[in-house]
């Protein structure tokens, strides 16, 4: 259960007190933090007292002894889940307690202190993830500091869409703040007849189920005036970004998060910042330019399920101009996706094949045509390309100028061009993730 008097002491240190006048003293303040969580860990995990093979004395470099090992990824936390964790719960056990809130749609059972909870499975494996009371807490704090827009006095009804409820998310419920979770099971026609009686002030959803709302609010079937609209769990494209931002007359935020923890969130200026107040982060650049990276993360805080060196297969790209916000935290401009959706072609020197990040994909889509509605690329495992289109009204779908675009871009980057088919838009439904451009 969340402790009050704990969820206040982390807004105020998230919201006023953790300030960082530049990025020096926040990699100072790392640099100490680290040092004293990844003690913490090794004392308490048996499989990080291996990994990390801390040395006894203090006077070394906790940034550099991460940097000299090997990232773990999910499949090793999963494999070692039952001497990760440092509260001692087995793997089966949390595996079959979070299946079955799944399956009876119950998010509330806990086993004894700790909540749990279960990836939705995008990148191939469904990872837990373990929650104490103190750490329900701590989000719940960081959560309130950064999303809302009027501070905990101010009376707020967030309506919260998501593929599964957790005993996390209800921890933010308070005497000013209403939280009502939507199952993403339910007919759109029941969210929109619930939303009109709640009138939200905060609507947060994946932009999928966001670009939803946004067409019923645009045939006026839904009139609400939420004061902020936050996505979440899928990646935001600006095709829908933008289209979901004039519906509802608001900036678009986002909160990037998942199960390895809340990674990041945007300023008061719309712009997404990664979360190194509470976060290592790493970055493996895959471009020469070293515009684009995965991020390997470690968590300062985390300690009954401890992230450290945690690589993700999420690319992300730098933002080239400075946040007018000042921050120090880094900017992204983008979330590119997972980096298996970067689709591969054969060269055409022969030589290698070719890779071509999301972000190019979805640039050829746009500058083919400026009616598109909705859209899907989709290569196959023959490396052929599927593109789905809507276009606006009775605007014919231009694809000689869509696969002109493509084929630019593909040749530009050295690659063969391979087949290229139009198919009718299958529009988005049921939990699995939108992916306008996924590698099948």
């Amino acid at each position: 259960m969340t402790n009050k008097l704990r969820v206040l002491q982390w807004y105020m240190r998230t919201k006023y007190f953790r300030r960082f006048r530049d990025e020096r003293a926040l990699m100072e303040w790392q640099e100490r933090q680290l040092k004293r969580h990844l003690r913490f860990v090794s004392d308490h995990s048996l499989f990080y007292s291996y990994y990390l093979q801390l040395p006894s004395t203090n006077g070394y470099s906790a940034k550099e002894l991460l940097a000299s090992l090997t990232p773990i990824d999910k499949r090793v936390m999963m494999d070692h889940f039952d001497t990760l964790n440092t509260v001692g719960i087995q793997k089966e056990e949390a595996f079959m307690m979070a299946l079955s809130s799944e399956e009876t749609r119950d998010f509330s059972p806990r086993i004894g202190t700790m909540t749990i909870g279960m990836s939705s499975g995008t990148s191939g494996n469904r990872g837990l993830f373990l929650v104490s009371d103190d750490e329900q807490s701590q989000w719940a704090g960081i959560i309130l500091a950064k999303l809302l827009p009027h501070g905990l006095l101010a009376k707020e009804r967030i309506a919260f869409f998501l593929r599964a409820n957790s005993n996390l998310y209800e921890s933010v419920q308070s005497g000013t703040i209403k939280f009502h979770f939507y199952d993403l099971l339910h007919s759109l026609q029941q969210h929109v007849d619930n939303l009109q009686q709640l009138q939200p002030t905060i609507l947060v959803a994946p932009p999928s189920m966001l670009r939803m709302l946004a067409v019923q609010q645009a045939d006026s079937k839904l009139t609400i005036a939420p004061r902020k609209v936050i996505s979440v769990a899928e990646v935001l494209d600006p095709l829908d970004e933008e289209f979901i931002g004039r519906q509802f007359g608001q900036t678009v935020h986002q909160v990037y998060q998942c199960t390895e923890g809340l990674l990041g969130a945007t300023c008061e200026h719309g712009t997404l910042h990664l979360n190194e107040d509470l976060l290592y982060v790493k970055r493996e650049y895959v471009t020469a330019d070293r515009k684009k990276f995965m991020p390997i993360v470690t968590d300062l805080f985390r300690s009954s399920q401890p992230i450290i060196n945690y690589r993700l297969n999420d690319i992300l790209t730098l933002r080239e101009d400075p946040c007018p916000c000042g921050s120090p935290l880094t900017a992204i401009s983008q979330i590119e996706g997972r980096s298996d959706d970067i689709f591969e072609f054969l060269s055409s020197s022969g030589e290698e094949k070719v890779s071509i990040f999301p972000d190019f994909i979805r640039q050829s889509i746009y500058s083919g045509s400026d009616r598109i509605d909705e859209y899907k690329v989709l290569q196959h495992p023959s490396r052929d390309l599927e593109v789905q289109i809507q276009v606006q009204g009775d605007a014919p779908i231009q694809e000689d100028t869509i696969t002109a675009s493509l084929t630019r871009t593909i040749r530009s980057h050295g690659g063969v061009v391979p087949n290229i088919n139009f198919t009718p838009y299958e529009p988005h439904q049921g939990l699995k993730k939108l992916k306008r451009i996924e590698r099948l």
